[in-house]
């Protein structure tokens, strides 16, 4: 019972905390224990361990959260939110008071900085989907890249990345793809300031393929029409699998029980009757200018 009690509690404070990370600022209401020597308070929490002093500590140490966090988000894209950096900062803090030693004459808020920092970094690894040794990998190429550029002051190839790095072609390029293919955009990461007092989102102007230009489908579906126009069976479906529906010779072939060196001809006249026709069109729309 006292097992689950005290993982409850604990439970408890974790929820606490991330609640607080939205006001990480302390409090301005006074505290008992602020006229007390702060070793004297951490010897009473250590005996007691008293959930009113800790969580005393834990608000007096906020602003080490936030001076940490802040710094880390400095280096981070728009799409991380700070708030969540915060919230892993203080379960670091939490778990430094709970094993921060009086006895070891150091004081806290050099012994709970590194704790804060690798809990946030911590998050940003859960955060991120990528496999710690591609980023690894990517990260040593990016770097070799940038040493040879600067031995050489020219622009470094894969050839040369690869030959530093004593890795075949296919290996670098293996590196160079998996870094590659993990990359994320946050729809509503900020594009470019507007005007007015909104900023313009990816979301407002990242282009939908699944829409079409009416205009543009009439003009596609006229010219299909011009196309094909006199033109046999086989011969349209020659021009609508070729051009329309990006099939092969060889495939247009097998489609109509024909050699692909059959279709291959037929093509080559298609195309030389409709040059020929698009010439006398061309001729009679000069003369109706005139």
């Amino acid at each position: 019972m006292a097992m689950a009690r005290s993982s409850m509690g604990r439970i408890g404070s974790r929820g606490a905390s991330r609640r607080s990370a939205r006001h990480a600022e302390p409090s301005n209401i006074p505290s008992p224990y602020d006229d007390i020597p702060i070793e004297q308070v951490w010897a009473s929490y250590q005996e007691t361990a008293d959930g009113t002093i800790r969580n005393y500590l834990m608000e007096k140490y906020l602003p080490l959260v936030r001076y940490n966090a802040e710094r880390i988000y400095s280096r981070l894209p728009d799409e991380v939110d700070i708030e969540d950096l915060m919230s892993a900062g203080l379960f670091g803090l939490m778990d430094a008071i709970d094993a921060f030693d009086l006895g070891r004459k150091v004081k806290f808020e050099t012994y709970c900085a590194p704790r804060i920092r690798g809990a946030i970094l911590d998050e940003l690894r859960s955060m991120d989907w990528v496999p710690r040794l591609v980023r690894q990998r990517t990260g040593k190429v990016e770097q070799i890249r940038q040493k040879l550029e600067m031995e050489s002051g020219v622009t470094a190839t894969e050839e040369d990345i690869a030959e530093r790095l004593g890795l075949e072609a296919e290996e670098l390029e293996k590196y160079l793809r998996d870094g590659k293919a993990v990359g994320t955009v946050s729809l509503n990461r900020r594009c470019f300031p507007s005007d007015g007092s909104r900023d313009v989102r990816e979301i407002d102007v990242i282009r939908d393929e699944t829409q079409t230009n009416p205009l543009a489908e009439i003009q596609r579906n006229d010219l299909k029409e011009l196309i094909t126009k006199g033109l046999s069976r086989a011969e349209k479906l020659i021009v609508l699998l070729y051009y329309y529906e990006g099939m092969t010779m060889k495939e247009i072939g097998a489609t109509l029980d024909l050699s692909e060196s059959r279709v291959s001809q037929m093509h080559s006249s298609i195309l030389a009757r409709l040059k020929a026709q698009m010439q006398h069109r061309m001729k009679e729309l000069e003369e109706a200018d005139a």
